[in-house]
């Protein structure tokens, strides 16, 4: 291999390959793959592009295993750098391919929806938010000349399998439960692996000679379930495999998911937050995220990310007092990584799901409130 991937070895039978996110600031997904003895396991697979499938071919064999020997696939949530990879490692192995039941609904929907009916309930919705008529307009020119394209995620593989929340998921040889935390996509779900944390046997190791993955793993799945030894030494309980609830330094973009066909009104946020708070009491020792880097102190973390949106529901809350705002007026004064003049086409889309998430947990919260009889509509702070 001449450009093999930087593949880290966390110990106990746990690799991270850094599989390539094309064009995107991002850089790469870390792709975890788990030893158990049924055979190798995928958790997430990287974005379906064929540098990324050449890196994470290299990246396998660079662990001491291959594509073909794999035996399943986790997927943490559907989005494309995680899931996009998946049919093409199902195709190549015939490992089944596991995922949370609401985004493998948001998956069937994606790849049945007919791409002019999804281009025109974005733009009715984009308008509906206050949207002006210069954004909407392409959609609706696109729409008219029949140039509605290919939809992302179209191509996305079907999951065979459903991560049940609360569940151990049957791994042979490994304790590995799902945890639900919906709130970046409906059905996202980190993976807890209630097992000893391999750090102090890994330290040993090196006093007494390396050893091997294989046989770290052995070691680390001895102790399963025990909280002796590297696990209270890290001050916490196994690892956190957390895809993109949990960041090192990033707060995953929190949105709305929801079925043009359907007339619930989701919280996204208040899933979000509820979420982060089971993850805080959790405490594990140690958190694979699939962004950035491994990190430990999961409960700082939870309680940045907390407080971090406390301020901005405080922030719009104010602004909502200064005057009513759509929440296209309330996405282009919210605070972002640039100028929103900066912001491309595709990008404010999504920050405008942001805002709406955003106003809907103010509005459950009581602290904000639609201006009745207003088009499109706008809101106001309440005054409790």
């Amino acid at each position: 291999m001449t450009n093999a991937p930087q593949v880290r070895d966390h110990g106990g039978g746990v690799w991270s390959i850094p599989v390539p996110i094309p064009d995107n600031p991002l850089g790469h997904t870390l792709v975890h793959l788990l030893d158990t003895d049924a055979g190798p396991v995928l958790i997430d697979t990287g974005w379906d592009d064929p540098d990324s499938w050449q890196t994470l071919v290299e990246g396998l064999a660079a662990c001491g295993t291959s594509v073909a020997a794999l035996h399943g696939v986790l997927v943490t949530h559907h989005h494309p750098d995680h899931h996009g990879l998946s049919a093409r490692v199902r195709e190549e192995s015939g490992a089944w391919i596991a995922m949370h039941a609401a985004d493998a609904a948001v998956v069937r929907r994606t790849r049945s929806t007919d791409t002019a009916r999804w281009m025109g309930y974005l733009a009715e919705k984009l308008a509906a938010a206050g949207a002006p008529e210069s954004h909407t307009a392409p959609l609706r020119k696109a729409l008219a000349e029949g140039r509605g394209g290919t939809l992302p995620g179209s191509r996305a593989a079907l999951p065979d399998r459903e991560i049940e929340p609360g569940a151990l998921l049957p791994l042979p040889g490994r304790r590995l439960r799902a945890i639900w935390t919906p709130g970046h996509t409906p059905g996202h779900v980190c993976l807890h692996l209630e097992e000893r944390h391999p750090g102090a046997a890994a330290r040993s190791g090196a006093a007494l000679g390396q050893k091997s993955g294989a046989a770290l793993g052995q070691e680390t799945r001895a102790g399963l379930g025990q909280e002796s030894g590297a696990g209270r030494e890290r001050g916490g309980h196994g690892r956190l495999f957390s895809g993109d609830h949990l960041l090192p330094t990033i707060t995953p973009h929190i949105g709305l998911y929801e079925d043009p066909d359907s007339d619930e009104v989701t919280d996204p946020l208040g899933d979000y937050l509820d979420s982060l708070e089971r993850i805080g009491r959790l405490r594990p020792a140690e958190v694979l995220p699939a962004h950035q880097y491994a990190f430990d102190d999961a409960e700082g973390r939870v309680n940045e990310l907390t407080a971090h949106h406390a301020e901005r529901l405080s922030d719009l809350r104010a602004l909502l007092s200064e005057r009513s705002l759509t929440p296209w007026q309330l996405a282009e004064s919210m605070q972002w990584n640039r100028p929103w003049a900066d912001i491309p086409y595709g990008s404010r889309n999504i920050a405008v799901s942001e805002a709406e998430a955003h106003l809907r947990r103010l509005v459950k919260l009581g602290h904000a409130e639609p201006v009745p009889d207003s088009d499109p509509v706008t809101y106001q702070a309440t005054d409790t």
